[in-house]
């Protein structure tokens, strides 16, 4: 698993990963501080020195992240969803049963285990 990376439909390449340098984010190119341009909806995503770890999504692969993502960028216009650890004080989540007691223990609104939603009552 990837941590910290931007994901994006595209080529079957996945990068990003812990072994792979940082890669500039063409998408968010760095802003001067005195710009009175709104800075892009994916700044949230780029590191202070203007890189980012992004992955492709093969929508062959992975069809269904590949609607999620396509879906989300209908709902916001921004074409990419964050990809980051799923852990609360604890080491990453690993198994269903962890990310279901990860969920009973932290704060989050809902939980998407494969097809399966779980959201507080």
């Amino acid at each position: 698993m990837v941590v910290g990376g931007v994901a994006v439909p595209g080529s079957a390449h996945v990068g990003g990963d812990s072994a792979s340098p940082p890669t500039r984010c063409a998408a968010c190119p760095p802003w001067p501080g005195t710009s009175p341009r709104p800075p892009p909806p994916t700044a949230g995503v780029v590191h202070v020195d203007h890189t980012a770890r992004v992955q492709t999504v093969d929508r062959a692969a992975a069809p269904e992240f590949a609607a999620v993502i396509e879906h989300f960028r209908q709902i916001t216009d921004v074409p990419v969803v964050l990809n980051t650890s799923f852990n609360d004080q604890e080491p990453i989540v690993e198994t269903s049963a962890h990310a279901l007691a990860t969920f009973q223990a932290c704060d989050l609104d809902a939980l998407c285990i494969g097809d399966y939603l779980v959201e507080r009552a």
